[in-house]
């Protein structure tokens, strides 16, 4: 079927259950280490996958306030889950980066640095919202004046295949985002899983060239006019749905205006500084770097580690760290997510994944933490004369 959307025109296909193997060997043929979602240890993460048995068929996943489940869903789906621990960030920007070694010859060192090639990886069940937080890290990896060589070779060297989110949890918030649940860009495939009483079938959207030329590998069809209707009703019962929403209406003045407001202290009363958020979060780009040694002083290494603004080093300079306080750590944090990374990127660094609700031990919202700063600030508002009305 042909469909037309905001001046642009897209012709959508149909892959039916039993082809859907196919993609998986002609991208593994092409040279593609295949990445995929799969259920280990008891939660859904991204790992190197072969075939559709390797997916999390027949699993669900549950999140809410510090709360994470994977439980048993509908017995045939494939894609019937959100989000696990794990972003796609891993892979693009790994936790732990060698950047070179140093070896003692001759009375000095010989460095080496490291070669980093590039993989090729297919990425299987990327969701709209991970997309949308892949087009940030390029902004801060790809853009300006301070480009990550390393980033950018291996996401040149990257295959997408997104799966639009047909259920939602508690946690999302990526319609009020605009980042999903439909992926819209930066994808090869994308994929929308239908399943009824008489066909189990994918309905699939062609984003580029490479992925076209993969599609023509694996059986496909024309959507007919029925099966591209299924794609909208799931896509608009998933919106209808969603678990939670964030007002970003002048989002960057509330917050930059609001240093001193209490929330900030009531929010750092309960966080445990553990840095969870920003580990499982698909935007976060903190780093620190490590020397190494080894015991006889004759080779060394440099390591470039994810680190975190919620540590008290991480801001440490000479004379004692800049943000002591836990408050002055988790206000810098959602500062910096929601407002002044717009003046650094262009763009806000949340993408509504709701990630950082369900791993925070303590169950700390983002949504709720912006949501009453905003509230006080409307109230304070109100002249007197409305306040005494209202009573």
């Amino acid at each position: 079927m042909v469909k037309k959307a905001k001046g642009k025109t897209t012709t959508l296909y149909v892959i039916d259950r039993p082809d859907l193997q196919r993609l998986f060997d002609v991208l593994i043929e092409r040279g593609y280490d295949v990445i995929g979602p799969t259920v280990r240890d008891q939660v859904i993460v991204y790992d190197s996958i072969n075939s559709v048995a390797d997916l999390p068929v027949g699993k669900t996943d549950r999140s809410e306030r510090g709360l994470y489940r994977v439980g048993e869903g509908e017995p045939q789906k494939l894609f019937n889950y959100n989000l696990g621990p794990q972003s796609w960030k891993k892979y693009l920007f790994p936790p732990t980066l060698r950047m070179w070694q140093a070896r003692r010859e001759n009375g000095g060192f010989v460095i080496e640095p490291e070669a980093h090639e590039p993989r090729r990886l297919a990425f299987i069940g990327v969701r709209a919202c991970e997309l949308s937080a892949m087009a940030v890290q390029d902004r801060v990896f790809m853009g300006g004046n301070y480009a990550d060589p390393i980033y950018e070779r291996q996401r040149e060297n990257v295959f997408i295949v997104a799966v639009n989110c047909g259920k939602t949890n508690a946690t999302c918030f990526c319609a009020s985002m605009n980042t999903g649940p439909k992926a819209t860009s930066g994808f090869d495939l994308a994929l929308t899983e239908v399943l009824d009483t008489e066909q189990h079938y994918f309905v699939v959207e062609v984003g580029s060239d490479a992925g076209e030329a993969v599609l023509e590998a694996v059986p496909h069809r024309p959507a007919a006019e029925a099966e591209a209707t299924a794609t909208e009703r799931i896509i608009a019962e998933t919106t209808a749905h969603m678990g939670r929403s964030l007002d970003t209406t002048d989002i960057k003045t509330l917050l930059t205006d609001n240093y001193d407001h209490p929330r900030w202290d009531q929010v750092a009363s309960r966080c445990l500084m553990c840095g969870n958020c920003t580990q499982v979060c698909p935007t976060c780009f903190c780093t620190t770097v490590e020397d190494v040694t080894d015991l006889s002083g004759n080779t060394a290494e440099r390591r470039r580690l994810w680190d975190s603004c919620f540590s008290m080093e991480f801001s440490y300079i000479v004379g004692g760290s800049v943000r002591a306080s836990g408050k002055s750590r988790y206000r810098q944090w959602m500062v910096h997510k929601l407002a002044t990374w717009i003046d650094q990127f262009g763009t806000s660094g949340c993408v509504g994944c709701g990630r950082c609700i369900a791993w925070c031990p303590v169950g700390i919202d983002i949504t709720e933490e912006a949501s009453a700063i905003r509230a006080q600030n409307l109230a304070e508002k109100v002249p007197p004369i409305e306040k005494k009305r209202k009573k």
